[in-house]
């Protein structure tokens, strides 16, 4: 599912080989200590990327004995594909400023990335600059394997004049229970205002329960995450009303089962998304929308909600050599400076305890983002546990078989899926 448009390409060179730049391994503890040139990947959506140029351009013009190469993400299947593959071949870059927390638990376990805590006070830096919500960052053995960068905390868009064709009060919508969205759903359905409610992607792809069940789930438990001490978390009565919920919703047909080739929400083919702050500049001029927290069976405040994150994350890989200066940009990429052009050119929520108060002019400049900041605080990442994408796509599958397609009960779907979860879980 993409959530970005596509990226308007500036000219960085798209090498997969680490160059003359010497990343090639080799003793650890030397690597920790050195210093000098090392490559970056940065993502491809062009507000990062502008980002990334002119982080790459502060850094380098005062180290030139340390700079920085920047590159995009090489083009694969997925991002986590083409840095396994890199992995492998032992030509990863130094950092990745896009490594996503699922994929973390599998490149550990290839080997791949470089414990922070390894360099000197980098757990407390970590800590200090995210605070408690750190601790969803760590790995098993209690290290820190990514530096917690950037999240887009996914709320329910509506289009405003969707819910006004519908009947529906478009500045100040009943969302907040079950009962009341599904009620505004079907409305939107039987006045014609959309030809659906609601449209998440119902493919099988292993991250698409982040944008459908897992907001819903985060904000119903008062945060649990899927797996929890190894155990899975979804066949509960509060994973069985979400999955009711959806049912509902794919049952009456206010979620088609269909793909939809393009943006639903943008196209006007459903009247609300379930989007992260990144859509304000994407649907702004498009779309006159509003924002409101996901639902809860019992209309929790919207102050007690919890939700995904949605994060991106900072790694740094085994291949490189000169780690002492990756650690130091990796820093540098996230000071409270870095952080504000960050925000600044991507409207994403910088991964850090002080978000609004460090930032004061630029909420009062842009108030649309002010409750995805305060919402920023408020997120459940995905667990960071063995066999992670094998366990997202195990809950992917039966979710899809019951609640989607309704081809098996959702109790049966669901006990089979946590059996199955559990196992991988424990790492095997």
């Amino acid at each position: 599912m993409k959530r970005i448009l596509p990226a308007a390409l500036l000219p960085l060179a798209l090498v997969l080989a680490a160059g003359c730049d010497g990343q090639g391994g080799g003793d650890a503890s030397q690597a920790n200590a050195a210093k000098g040139e090392i490559t970056i990947w940065l993502s491809n959506n062009p507000e990062e990327l502008a980002w990334g140029k002119a982080m790459v351009e502060q850094w380098n013009g005062a180290h030139a004995d340390q700079k920085i190469t920047a590159q995009e993400i090489p083009a694969g299947k997925t991002s986590e594909e083409v840095i396994g593959a890199a992995i492998t071949a032992g030509n990863a870059p130094c950092l990745i400023f896009n490594t996503s927390p699922a994929a973390v638990p599998g490149f550990q376990k290839q080997g791949g990335l470089v414990p922070l805590d390894s360099f000197d006070g980098a757990a407390k830096y970590i800590s200090d600059r995210t605070g408690t919500t750190a601790e969803q960052y760590k790995s098993p053995d209690g290290k820190f394997y990514q530096l917690p960068w950037k999240s887009n905390p996914v709320m329910i868009f509506y289009n405003k004049d969707l819910f006004a064709k519908a009947g529906l009060d478009p500045e100040k919508p009943a969302l907040s229970t079950y009962d009341d969205f599904l009620a505004a759903a079907r409305k939107i359905k039987s006045s014609g205002a959309a030809p659906a409610a609601i449209y998440p992607a119902p493919s099988s792809e292993f991250f698409q329960p982040w944008f459908d069940f897992y907001p819903l789930f985060a904000a119903e438990t008062g945060g649990k995450q899927l797996v929890d001490n190894g155990k899975a978390q979804f066949n509960s009565p509060e994973g069985q009303k979400v999955a009711a919920f959806w049912k509902t919703l794919y049952d009456e047909g206010l979620a088609p089962k269909e793909a939809y080739n393009g943006d639903s929400f943008a196209d006007q083919k459903a009247a609300m998304a379930i989007v992260g702050p990144w859509a304000i500049s994407v649907y702004g001029s498009k779309v006159k929308w509003g924002a409101v927290p996901v639902p809860t069976s019992t209309a929790k405040p919207a102050e007690q909600i919890k939700t995904f994150s949605d994060a991106k994350n900072v790694a740094m890989y085994s291949a490189c050599k000169n780690r002492a200066t990756a650690w130091e940009v990796m820093k540098f990429a996230t000071s409270k400076e870095q952080d504000g052009e960050l925000l600044n050119k991507t409207g994403q929520m910088p991964l850090r305890t002080d978000l609004q108060a460090a930032y004061p002019d630029y909420f009062t400049k842009n108030p649309a983002y002010t409750q995805f900041a305060a919402q920023a605080g408020r997120t459940v990442e995905v667990p960071n546990v063995p066999n992670s994408v094998a366990i997202w796509q195990t809950f992917r599958d039966a979710y899809s078989q019951s609640v989607i397609f309704g081809k098996q009960p959702v109790n049966d779907a669901f006990a089979g899926a946590e059996s199955k979860v559990n196992q991988l879980a424990s790492g095997s």
